[in-house]
């Protein structure tokens, strides 16, 4: 059954047929509830027809009309007769009613206003004013409130209202006086708007029960739904009142915090967390204080061999009053995701060949010594034979070696200290303790002298040897890259010595840093002078075999110096303010190329975390787009996840200012340094870079390959596209391929091409791979 909202004829006519007819349950249910409404208010409806009709007898006591008793005896049995049934069930609340009881329902209300209506028939003619006032008084009384009292039932509020309109018209004709003429008239607009009011009481009336069944029949699914939930899922639902105990005790909940339903309703949320001696309870007492809602408080129960890692959401709730009345929310174990958050960041911060510190735990070392001030020593160490093992007996008898390696690293430095291998057969040691210059001395020998006796590897024994670059820190005046690039430049003069020996970073090392002021004076004029130009390598869909990108690497030719490598020229204008103006120079060349001569093919360019962190970058963007018509889907802006070491909420802000323009977003070089799952919640990038490293690896080692594998598959769950970089091989496509990587560059498609080179590249595209690919 259902209750329209208008007030048409149809529909009404349709709701009462339905009403007086429909045999479900939910009818059934609704007529029980009109009934109820109705039969609630028997004893004062009884009452007032009693004490009514007994006024009409007292007006007319002078001389009571022949009959008049009769009807007054007729009223009260009536009456009396309703109140009988009423008191008879009183105590008895209907759920379902049938059609027959409203059809009963009707007649009863149809004998009594038949009653009521003799009473005008019969004695309002040949009255006196007064009695005729007291009459005309109490029939349009009683006709109202009875249709309005009867409204719940509609026939039986028509037929009550109808038959006192009925008699009272029949009163006004037999008494012949023109001027109840008008009284008829008003009579009947009177009796048609008790009519409709009834009529839409019982609309309004029948609307609420039909939302109030759907609210019980929701409120019962609901239930359902949760205890599912609760039976099948990794969360459970919790819910405390007023004075802080848990009023919602489910299986699951107790089977979380490890305790049995009937303690848990036994304690409040803070006896609980002490109880179980839980890890977090001040994050959690702390949001629960503040009253507002909170979302992901960590909270650990611990165990020597499994602890127990839960995440709790809650909010308050209050009641109809706007009062706290408690809380509800939804505790979850999160175990299994923190046990691999922590390899992630196990993953990102250790090298995965030999378990050593990588590059970017040394910078962050580096600048953790830097900012607290202390000083140390950097050593950087490069093994003196080891591309001849690789060519000799193998890459695997090379992993096994710099495995070797790094225990006799390990074995020589001093507690504290920090060993990293930096990529290759390049180590790093931090000595983070005060040493001096003999300290460092010191150990450069134990170094070398270790790293010179023979290692033992695969039966064989193979000799390497190792030459050492020393820098001191004094704690100030130089920055992280300065101490590597002093480091390195120590590390040259000792390979450059005859290898097998260490050399410490003097001023006599000066030379290299002539070459890097040569280099930042060539920067300064290189934009103006035409000596910048963007290299195009392209990005291949694997699926397809088709060319889908580019991106545009920058390439410097020095009048002087020739060719100049981006990885030496990029870091000294990141060092001299110089890489905005670069970075704007390349943003632009990419638009023009975009609209130009590579129309419709993505471009993306680099952006360095100083670019980014320039206020006016996204001005930068949106003003290169609009000089050059370049549609923004075709440029990619390239970040690394460096950008997020300073300022997370700065960097997030400019980034969806920058998606806000319509270009597409690349995170560069993804798992190898400050990789958070928290970045790519905040934020939705378009693209995953694969790093070089993980691709280079990816034949020879099976944690290469599950990396590469479980970048692939959290892309594609994120709703992102995965490139692998640095592809040289058809081995190395077909395996990033099945790992599920979407596109590759590298030497295998081409090396990076100037512009002109690149478009004939590309219309000689083939869009055949490689045979050993098929395999993907």
């Amino acid at each position: 059954m259902t209750a329209a909202s208008d007030f048409d004829g149809a529909s009404l006519r349709s709701g009462i047929r339905t009403l007086y007819s429909a045999p479900d349950e939910q009818t059934a249910g609704i007529r029980a509830a009109l009934l109820n409404s109705v039969v609630r208010l028997t004893p004062q409806t009884m009452a007032a027809n009693m004490g009514s009709s007994s006024m009409v007898v007292w007006a007319f006591r002078a001389d009571v009309p022949a009959g008049m008793w009769m009807w007054w005896f007729s009223l009260l049995v009536v009456s009396g007769l309703g109140l009988l049934s009423w008191w008879r069930g009183r105590l008895k609340v209907k759920t379902m009613a049938s059609p027959r009881a409203l059809h009963r329902a009707t007649v009863h209300a149809a004998v009594l206003s038949g009653l009521w209506a003799v009473l005008p028939l019969m004695w309002f003619a040949h009255v006196p004013p007064a009695q005729q006032l007291l009459v005309a008084t109490l029939v349009t009384g009683m006709m109202g409130a009875g249709a309005f009292v009867l409204s719940p039932v509609p026939l039986a509020s028509l037929a009550y209202a109808l038959i006192y309109t009925l008699g009272a018209l029949g009163a006004l004709l037999r008494a012949g006086d023109p001027t109840f003429v008008g009284v008829a008239v008003l009579l009947v607009f009177y009796s048609m708007m008790v009519v409709v009011g009834s009529l839409f009481a019982w609309r309004k009336a029948t609307a609420l029960l039909l939302s109030q069944a759907e609210a019980v029949r929701q409120e019962r699914m609901l239930t359902v739904l949760l205890e599912d939930f609760e039976a099948h899922a990794d969360e459970a639902l919790w819910q405390t009142g007023g004075d802080g105990r848990l009023t919602h005790v489910s299986p699951r909940l107790a089977d979380l915090v490890g305790l049995d339903s009937h303690t848990i309703g036994a304690l409040t949320v803070k006896a609980l967390l002490e109880a179980r001696k839980m890890l977090g309870t001040g994050a959690l007492g702390e949001a629960l204080e503040t009253g507002r809602p909170f979302r992901d408080v960590r909270l650990t129960i611990p165990d020597r061999n499994n602890p127990r890692h839960l995440s709790i959401n809650g909010k308050p709730l209050f009641d109809e009053r706007g009062q706290a009345c408690g809380w509800r929310g939804v505790l979850a174990d999160v175990t299994h995701k923190v046990a691999a958050e922590q390899k992630l960041v196990q993953l990102a911060h250790t090298d995965s060949l030999t378990g050593l510190a990588n590059r970017f735990t040394l910078h962050d070392a580096l600048r953790e010594g830097l900012a607290g001030g202390r000083s140390g020593a950097l050593l950087t160490i490069d093994l003196d034979h080891f591309k001849s093992v690789n060519d000799t007996h193998g890459h695997s008898a090379g992993d096994e070696l710099l495995k070797a390696v790094a225990l006799r690293l390990g074995n020589c430095v001093r507690p504290g200290d920090l060993v990293a291998r930096l990529g290759g057969d390049e180590f790093a040691i931090l000595m983070r303790q005060a040493v001096t210059r003999d300290d460092a001395a010191a150990l450069a020998r134990r170094l070398i002298e270790a790293l010179s006796r023979p290692i033992e590897v695969q039966g064989r024994r193979l000799r390497v040897g190792a030459s050492v670059g020393v820098v001191l820190c004094d704690g100030t005046g130089l920055g992280v890259d300065e101490l590597l690039v002093q480091s390195d430049a120590a590390l040259y003069e000792a390979k450059a010595a005859g290898r097998g020996g260490f050399s410490f970073y003097s001023a006599e090392l000066g030379e290299r840093g002539r070459h890097r002021m040569d280099i930042e004076e060539g920067l300064r004029r290189a934009i103006d002078q035409g000596q910048l130009a963007l290299h195009w390598q392209p990005k291949v869909d694997i699926g397809a075999w088709q060319i889908v990108g580019a991106e545009g690497l920058m390439r410097w030719t020095h009048p002087v110096l020739g060719e100049v490598s981006p990885g030496e020229f990029i870091v000294i204008a990141e060092q001299c303010g110089l890489i905005d103006e670069l970075g704007h120079w390349a943003l632009r060349e990419a638009c023009r190329t975009a609209a130009g001569p590579l129309a419709g093919m993505c471009l993306s360019v680099n952006v360095s975390p100083v670019q980014l962190r320039n206020g006016q970058f996204v001005n930068q963007v949106r003003d290169a787009l609009r000089e050059f018509h370049t549609e923004p889907f075709c440029l990619e802006l390239e970040i690394t996840e460096s950008v997020f070491l300073d300022d997370v909420a700065g960097a997030l802000e400019q980034l969806h200012a920058l998606r806000g323009l319509g270009v597409r977003i690349a995170l560069d070089d993804f798992g190898t340094g400050y990789s958070s799952l928290a970045y790519l919640r905040q934020f939705p990038f378009d693209t995953l870079k694969v790093d070089r490293t993980f691709v280079s690896e990816v034949l020879s080692r099976a944690d290469s390959r599950a990396i590469v594998q479980m970048i692939a598959q959290l892309a594609a769950t994120l709703g992102m596209r995965t490139v692998s970089e640095g592809v040289e091989t058809a081995q190395q496509l077909a395996a990033v391929g099945q790992a599920g990587c979407h596109e590759v560059q590298g030497f295998l498609v081409s090396r990076a091409l100037p512009l002109d080179d690149f478009v004939r590249f590309c219309r000689g595209w083939s869009g055949h791979p490689p045979l050993t690919a098929t395999l993907h």
